[in-house]
């Protein structure tokens, strides 16, 4: 069955840089796009960033632009996001989803998620 499991969450002081990664399986991990969300206490779900399945293309939303990059590898079947100047209103909890090349797009299986706390 699909599996994606993340990690790399934590605590980190603001201004500071975190990277999360994704482990998936239980499908062919080159077929499909992949994408970075979150959520914030008391708020929605929020895409971040996508990447198509061979990692050519990437999208961010314009408020991570910058700051957050996403990538993966296809032959560890992993995810990446990678981040920096992290600021307090960047704790979240922050999950990897199959699909959502943007925040539109179709996507079908998410993971656990991983919480990351930004606060001095």
């Amino acid at each position: 069955q699909v599996q994606l499991v993340e990690s790399g969450g934590g605590s980190v002081q603001p201004g500071g840089s975190l990277t999360l990664s994704c482990a998936a399986s239980g499908f062919t991990y080159f077929d499909h796009a992949m994408s970075w969300w979150r959520q914030a206490p008391g708020k929605g779900l929020e895409w971040l960033a996508g990447i198509n399945h061979d990692g050519e293309r990437t999208s961010y939303a314009d408020h991570v632009k910058g700051r957050f990059t996403i990538s993966r590898d296809n032959v560890k079947n992993t995810l990446t996001l990678q981040m920096k100047s992290l600021k307090p209103e960047d704790t979240a909890v922050y999950y990897c989803e199959r699909g959502g090349f943007t925040q539109y797009s179709i996507r079908d299986y998410r993971g656990q998620g991983t919480q990351v706390t930004v606060s001095s």
